[in-house]
């Protein structure tokens, strides 16, 4: 992913919402990241408590005790936070003006996800209400072309990628025709990387899957290999057909599907409950409890989330030990 944008004008500002590791997210920088993103607040806390000095907030802080904290942030990094509502804005510019502060801010607009943001039309009257604001910045416009970035087709994906990102683009034309300077354009995730990485005018790009990925992704952008897996242990053998691991819906979720069995012909997972896997074997599959099986998650994101660390292994051996640190970090 650093290879892609080494010549491109964009430039990578990967999102941590996925590893949510403080270590992974050194190493993107030492590649050539120029910051990164957080989901939420928390996330951009653990973050900057690791040393991390360029943080997008890729979302609305709304609340006098939110605001209030991301008022310590600004202290502490360079912090830009998403804003789509004029309250929200005012409450902002409010507490950082008594503060003596100024929050810098992206004005995120929704580009066909259907999720936060205002819309492309009102960019313009929005960029308007918030210039005017005290203790705000105005950076510039951020819009995610998620409902983009799972469409399997490549050429049916960059139509609609390219659809979304012209609304973008059509809105920071506006909003530089009253005079208001759009510096940043940022958009993007892994699914649509190689599209609106090129895309004239944008700025950054918010790819986060690409440092892990999982088996359902892998399926949609396989220029990235998956790198992380779980490791469970048969507990249990109970039939000739069935074997039990202890790895269940506390270790990975499965809204994208099941995890998917590495490299071994004949075992497959049927089913997760709580606390237990279990496996179906076809014939000539041998395995006894303690034997060890490596799951690959579908959803990497969701599925760090559940665990403290990562075992970083390179040729077969334990290198390091990572900390999840921004783990549960959803407020």
């Amino acid at each position: 992913m650093a290879d892609f944008f080494r010549d491109k004008e964009a430039k990578l500002r990967p999102h941590t919402k996925t590893h949510k590791c403080p270590e992974i997210a050194h190493r993107q920088l030492r590649a050539g990241a120029k910051g990164i993103t957080c989901a939420k607040l928390g996330e951009a806390e653990v973050m900057a408590g690791n040393g991390i000095r360029d943080i997008l907030i890729a979302n609305e802080v709304v609340g006098r005790m939110k605001i209030e904290r991301l008022l310590k942030l600004e202290a502490i990094c360079d912090v830009t936070v998403a804003i789509d509502d004029a309250s929200n804005a005012q409450m902002i510019s409010e507490m950082a003006s008594a503060d003596g502060r100024r929050v810098d801010v992206v004005l995120e607009v929704d580009v066909g996800m259907g999720r936060c943001g205002v819309r492309p039309s009102e960019a313009l009257s929005f960029a308007r209400k918030v210039r005017g604001m005290g203790g705000l910045a105005i950076k510039g416009i951020m819009g995610y072309e998620g409902h983009a970035v799972m469409i399997r087709d490549f050429e049916e994906r960059r139509g609609e990628c390219t659809r979304a990102l012209k609304l973008l683009l059509d809105a920071k034309s506006a909003i530089e025709g009253e005079g208001i300077r759009v510096e940043v354009v940022s958009a993007g995730g892994t699914g649509t990387y190689n599209i609106t990485g090129s895309y004239p005018g944008v700025t950054e790009v918010q790819a986060g899957s690409y440092a892990t990925m999982d088996a359902r992704y892998k399926g949609i952008v396989p220029d990235f290999d998956c790198a992380i897996g779980i490791l469970t242990s048969v507990i249990s053998r109970p039939m000739p057909e069935r074997a039990v691991v202890d790895a269940g819906m506390k270790s990975a979720t499965m809204e994208f599907g099941l995890p998917i069995v590495k490299g071994m012909a004949g075992v497959e997972l049927m089913k997760l409950n709580e606390e237990h896997g279990i496996i179906k074997l076809g014939e000539g599959a041998k395995l006894s409890p303690g034997d060890k099986i490596e799951l690959t998650p579908t959803h990497g994101c969701t599925t760090m989330n559940l665990h403290d660390r990562v075992y970083a292994i390179r040729d077969g051996r334990v290198e390091s030990v990572w900390e999840i640190a921004a783990r549960g970090k959803s407020t």
